[in-house]
């Protein structure tokens, strides 16, 4: 964990708020580092129990409870749209963090998917650019590729460069959410931001009215949204089925 977020909380439980309301698994670490008392409500945490933060989906246990960025299976559903949009992709590189409990799980439920979508499907893995970029270059060397990012924190920070690369190399690829494919990106399908952040306020609210975290289940999103960048279609040479475009929650031309 960064020394300055580990600060940043820190100084945060210092000024003594009746709840905290935070994202992302690095920030609930930090927090719950630093107390063990002040109420949390989590968006946007790959696995919560993998990672120790809470005893149980059903019956958290702790100070904190939230919402889970989505199930491992979904990772089954990005191949299944991935060889939907590109039917011609036989090979697929799945780019993971392997530091963290829900790179494994969701690498592990890709690979549980692939025999059903007839594709073949190998580790990349995101530890810095250099790693990711000869990875990339290498797989893209022979035909029928494709590319499927998993939700970690070092995505997002090499988001830029994965999204040039798939690019680059004409490589198909699908994201964990919309915000790659805004950025150029291919397709992208998860859970709605928007929803888990309205339901995280109800439970900052049920918490202020007396309820406590250890009593609130750890929640899967409801809602998901489907996201196709029609520009970057028609650039890989791609005819985007309609059936796609007519599910779709948002087309980027």
């Amino acid at each position: 964990m960064p020394d300055d977020i580990r600060k940043y909380a820190a100084e945060l439980v210092a000024l003594g708020p009746d709840v905290f309301l935070t994202t992302g698994g690095a920030s609930l670490a930090a927090l719950l580092q630093a107390t063990r008392t002040i109420p949390i409500v989590f968006t946007n945490v790959p696995d919560p129990v993998g990672a120790g933060f809470v005893d149980s989906l059903a019956r958290p246990g702790g100070n904190a409870t939230g919402f889970v960025v989505f199930e491992f299976s979904l990772a089954g559903k990005w191949l299944e749209l991935l060889k939907r949009i590109a039917p011609s992709v036989t090979r697929v590189a799945v780019i993971r963090d392997p530091a963290i409990s829900a790179g494994m799980g969701q690498w592990g439920a890709v690979q549980t998917a692939a025999p059903s979508t007839g594709v073949e499907v190998s580790p990349i893995n995101v530890r810095d650019a250099g790693e990711i970029e000869r990875t990339v270059a290498a797989f893209a060397l022979s035909p029928n590729g494709g590319l499927v990012l998993t939700t970690s924190p070092a995505a997002y920070v090499h988001h830029d460069l994965i999204v040039s690369l798939a690019a680059r190399h004409k490589l198909p690829a699908i994201y964990f959410t919309r915000f790659f494919v805004t950025s150029g990106g291919l397709i992208s399908y998860g859970p709605s931001q928007i929803d888990q952040s309205r339901s995280a306020a109800g439970y900052v609210d049920r918490i202020l009215k007396g309820e406590k975290p250890a009593d609130l289940p750890v929640q899967a999103p409801t809602k998901y949204e489907l996201a196709i960048n029609l520009k970057t279609a028609k650039t890989l040479g791609l005819e985007v089925p309609p059936t796609l475009i007519a599910t779709a929650d948002e087309l980027i031309e």
